[in-house]
């Protein structure tokens, strides 16, 4: 007969090597794939090896890390862009651990000896629970990439408009004359920001200066620095500061 594998991997974390070969063979009978541990530092290791672990299935009391520190470590490595499910297993059902665990973020718990269909069909249930976690990540990642885009089409749009009406500098803007050609391509308000820049002042500043945000400020910069082809801060800042005492007398010499 031909089973369906789940996509999904499984980390079995116990002390008890009988625990753990027992688990495995019975999740690997209905569809997953599971990897083995057993110490909380051999789970660290296979989670950083096995990218499509999702669910972890891990002992609570366990020697140098249990599965509350556990679990806060693997949550720490994989941040917002890899969920996963952690499903506490107990010998010793204390009340105030198992709602230590689930406060930690813990989805789910069983004492031992486990009921294995039960535990099975919890696995089923937090594996959609993961799946819909994960499309909406994707989600975002695809709209998050579409402001991006947008933003930088609006700022295009800015520019062409900017040099198709060629208008006066506006005051606080500084003349397109007075720096350098690879800042050619700014829009009047990124030039100003990139001036102040130039002058040594902070985002704080800036946001004063133009009665903008500070992130607003972070913005611009990442665009100035994006269209002038420029590296950081700091070499934004050379570009546009004042001239140093050997420009001046290269210029005195022509």
């Amino acid at each position: 007969m031909n089973m369906l594998v789940s996509s999904v991997k499984v980390l079995v974390v116990d002390d008890q090597p009988a625990t753990v070969e027992e688990l495995c063979e019975f999740l690997q009978g209905h569809g997953y794939e599971c990897v083995p541990a057993l110490t909380s530092w051999q789970a660290l290791e296979c989670f950083d090896q096995h990218a499509g672990i999702g669910l972890v299935l891990c002992d609570l009391h366990m020697p140098q890390m249990d599965g509350i520190e556990l679990v806060r470590e693997l949550k720490r490595r994989g941040g917002r862009q890899r969920p996963f499910e952690p499903i506490m297993m107990t010998g010793r059902a204390d009340k105030q651990d198992v709602i230590k665990a689930l406060r930690e973020g813990f989805v789910d718990y069983y004492q031992k000896p486990m009921d294995l269909a039960e535990l099975l069909e919890g696995l089923h249930r937090h594996e959609r629970n993961l799946v819909e976690q994960q499309a909406h990540y994707r989600e975002l990642g695809h709209l998050n990439e579409k402001l991006q885009y947008l933003a930088e089409s609006i700022d295009e749009l800015y520019h062409d408009l900017d040099r198709a009406r060629r208008p006066a500098p506006a005051s606080g803007f500084p003349e397109r004359a007075a720096v350098p050609a690879a800042f050619d391509r700014l829009s009047p308000r990124q030039l100003a920001v990139a001036q102040l820049v130039g002058k040594g002042q902070t985002n704080y500043q800036i946001a004063c200066e133009l009665g903008i945000t500070e992130n607003t400020v972070k913005l611009y910069v990442s665009q100035v620095l994006r269209l002038t082809h420029m590296h950081n801060r700091t070499q934004l800042a050379l570009a546009l500061g004042p001239a140093q005492p050997s420009d001046r007398r290269r210029a005195g010499n022509h």
